[in-house]
């Protein structure tokens, strides 16, 4: 036994001595290691870390001042409600006054209206510049790195070291390139999107004379449908009067872009109310016999104003946008 421990006294001490050892060495080598990378955090840092800030998303806030594209069917009675405009529309037509016009009640799809703040007036573009040294009036437009061992295609390189370079007379761009800033209601012209008022073919023509009319002859002309024929806006505009007209029956009246008005009537029911929007080919109501008719049929007019006598040719105004009936 005595043999035993005197055999591992000394293998313990040695061992001992060699975690000793191992130990210094390993702090001998850690040390520039630690050196070094103090070295490194310092040429790094220079100067005090960039702070890294995020941008905080803007919380939504239904009284804060945003815009509204008008769409089909809205009116500005709608947009105000639904909207929540202190002050009701009119607040809401005072503030978009540049934008609508001067009739509140005629607004269009597509227009962008200021809620809780004031629209500014549709800008127009500041005419182009041609200038031989300001490139930054040029528009912008992705180019490959130039070769400065060859002339630029639109000047001479003087130096490939400093790239100074002499520019050379920009030409003005076209006309046809030049784009002229409009309001979004402007966009369409007064021909755009026209549609028939019925399927078919008209039967009795305009001014066609008789006795069958107080004023002596046909102030629009008839479409022979049947009752129940869904009936459509010709063109973009808004509804002036939907109701009971009299001789007329059950009629609707739209005031369309350009500022004239087409009159639909003796209709069996109708889709659309007074101050609506409605867009081309949309249903305002459907065909009937109602008022002082002898049969089903459309009777429709383009007129000046929304009042009787003010007629013009309806045959002759479709086909100048395009729709012969």
């Amino acid at each position: 036994m005595s043999a035993q421990g005197k055999h591992r006294k000394p293998r313990l001490a040695t061992i001992a001595r060699i975690a000793i050892a191992t130990g210094v060495a390993g702090a001998a080598i850690g040390l520039p290691v630690t050196a070094a990378s103090a070295h490194t955090s310092t040429d790094q840092a220079g100067s005090r870390p960039a702070t890294v800030t995020a941008e905080a998303t803007p919380v939504a806030d239904a009284a804060a001042p945003h815009s509204y594209r008008v769409a089909s069917g809205d009116t500005l009675s709608k947009i105000a409600a639904a909207q929540h405009v202190d002050g009701g529309w009119e607040k809401l037509y005072q503030d978009n006054r540049s934008v609508v016009g001067g009739n509140p009640d005629l607004i269009f799809p597509g227009q962008k209206l200021a809620i809780n703040g004031q629209a500014a007036a549709p800008a127009k573009a500041p005419a182009a510049k041609s200038t031989s040294t300001d490139t930054a009036a040029a528009p912008k437009v992705a180019v490959k790195p130039a070769d400065t061992t060859k002339p630029a295609a639109t000047g001479t390189v003087k130096s490939a070291t400093t790239g100074t370079v002499k520019a050379q007379p920009v030409p003005p761009a076209p006309a046809a390139a030049a784009v002229t800033a409009v309001p979004a209601a402007a966009s369409t012209s007064a021909s755009a999107t026209y549609v028939a008022p019925a399927p078919g073919k008209v039967t009795t023509g305009y001014k066609v004379a008789g006795s069958n009319w107080a004023s002596g002859y046909h102030t629009g002309i008839d479409f022979p449908v049947a009752t129940g024929t869904s009936l459509k806006a010709v063109a973009a505009g808004t509804v002036v009067s939907a109701g009971n007209g009299g001789a007329y029956g059950n009629q609707v009246i739209i005031k369309l872009a350009d500022g004239k008005y087409a009159q639909y009537a003796h209709l069996s029911s109708i889709s659309v109310s007074a101050g609506q929007a409605v867009t081309a080919g949309q249903q305002i109501g459907l065909s009937g016999a109602t008022g002082n008719v002898t049969g089903p049929h459309l009777h429709f007019e383009i007129r000046t104003t929304p009042n009787y006598g003010s007629d013009i040719d309806p045959v002759a105004y479709l086909a100048a946008h395009g729709v012969n009936v």
